[in-house]
């Protein structure tokens, strides 16, 4: 049976829980990377802004076959977070994931599938949308619209304002992974080789913290609640152990543009980035 948009379309949101607690706060930041102590010592403890990527995360709801999708083939192309309040560092928290638009690129091109999570405290507090955009590489010619897809932001042709490297530890996969996100692409030899890599990759959404890290700490004193927005495409993997080159071009006294490179391999891992801040 072929992919049919409408069963994503017409899905019901999809309704998740999350226990906040300091433990999985300080867990995360260790998995991007991070050793400032408001991140990682429950004296005074901070939420990460980009952990709202974990958070209520509802799975990888591809592997369910009422979605009729080749998810070995599915690939994680964008992600967008917008805060509106700063992030807890306890309680309780209720997502609602809903799916569209969705594009047809053709039969031998794939489809996209936008997904928006609505993060909310028990009590009702808004506090992030998160947005991410799927490559379904294996799903398209169902009959649907190519168009609609937004140009991504752009990165000016100049010299960076800012540039911010950050190290990643060989063992940082390891400690994601244990915030969710256990495919084990990202830590079993034998599997990343029959995906076509040398060896584990680094989780994409990884990288975006250590990216997310860098714009905290040179644009927003490393104050969480100046952090609004963090926008990037994924272009390629990071092994872990890696350095992480975080180049920003500032748009204006609250708002800029940033990409990512590899150092070792000199690759461009998240391109088109951008992010708003107080």
């Amino acid at each position: 049976m072929a992919f049919d948009p409408a069963i994503l379309l017409d899905h019901p949101p999809i309704e998740t829980r999350y226990e906040v607690e300091p433990a999985k706060v300080m867990l995360y930041a260790l998995g991007v990377g991070a050793d400032e102590l408001p991140f990682v010592y429950e004296d005074g403890l901070k939420t990460l802004p980009t952990m709202a990527v974990v958070m209520t995360y509802p799975g990888f709801i591809w592997r369910d076959p009422a979605f009729n999708v080749a998810w070995e083939k599915i690939l994680h192309a964008e992600t967008s977070v917008t805060l509106h309040a700063p992030l807890p560092v306890e309680g309780e928290l209720v997502g609602r994931t809903t799916f569209g638009p969705i594009l047809d690129k053709g039969a031998d091109k794939g489809a996209i599938v936008y997904q928006t999570r609505e993060i909310h405290t028990a009590a009702g507090e808004h506090l992030a949308t998160v947005r991410n955009t799927t490559f379904l590489r294996g799903d398209g010619g169902f009959g649907g619209s190519p168009d609609g897809q937004p140009a991504p932001h752009p990165v000016p042709d100049r010299t960076p304002d800012i540039v911010e490297t950050l190290t990643t530890p060989a063992n940082l996969a390891l400690i994601y992974r244990l915030s969710g996100d256990l495919n084990p692409l990202h830590v079993d030899p034998a599997v990343a080789k029959a995906a076509g890599f040398e060896r584990p990759i680094l989780h994409g959404l990884a990288t975006y913290g250590v990216a997310g890290r860098a714009l905290l700490k040179v644009l927003a004193g490393n104050d969480p609640a100046r952090i609004r927005r963090i926008d990037a495409r994924f272009s390629s993997p990071v092994f872990p152990g890696e350095t992480i080159e975080t180049a920003i071009w500032r748009e204006g006294n609250d708002r800029a543009a940033f990409r990512c490179r590899v150092v070792e391999r000199d690759r461009i891992v998240l391109n088109n980035g951008y992010v708003e801040f107080a």
